[in-house]
């Protein structure tokens, strides 16, 4: 089992910036590890991904302003969230998948923490 528990999230005026933390107990050691962001009244989708080797793979919505990044202990992460957007409004999730990023599928992903939520307001 691979437990995640996030933390940050908060309220910020359009261009602001917030971080979000993550940290995963977890007894396998290649994880890869993932935020996801649910709109209200929408469908969960993925953010941005980094593998065990540090690889990163963004949405397109957040290219150039998100920054996913892992911490100096392992299985920690980070997202850094800039130049924020009111639709970018959303409970956001951290998740983990055993093994490499193959996928930004939420359902491929069997691990996910509790969610914080984020208000963008314009």
């Amino acid at each position: 089992q691979v437990q995640l528990v996030e933390s940050g999230g908060g309220s910020v005026q359009a261009g602001g910036s917030l971080t979000l933390s993550c940290v995963a107990s977890s007894p396998y050691s290649a994880l890869c590890m993932a935020w996801f962001r649910q709109p209200p009244g929408k469908e969960r989708e993925g953010v941005a991904f980094i593998d065990s080797d540090a690889t990163t793979r963004y949405a397109d919505s957040v290219k150039g302003r998100f920054t996913i990044s892992e911490g100096n202990a392992k299985h920690t992460l980070s997202l850094q969230m800039n130049s924020l957007k009111p639709e970018d409004t959303a409970i956001y999730y951290c998740a983990a998948l055993v093994g490499a990023c193959f996928s930004a599928a939420p359902h491929m992903y069997k691990f996910f923490g509790q969610g914080t939520q984020v208000t963008v307001s314009s």
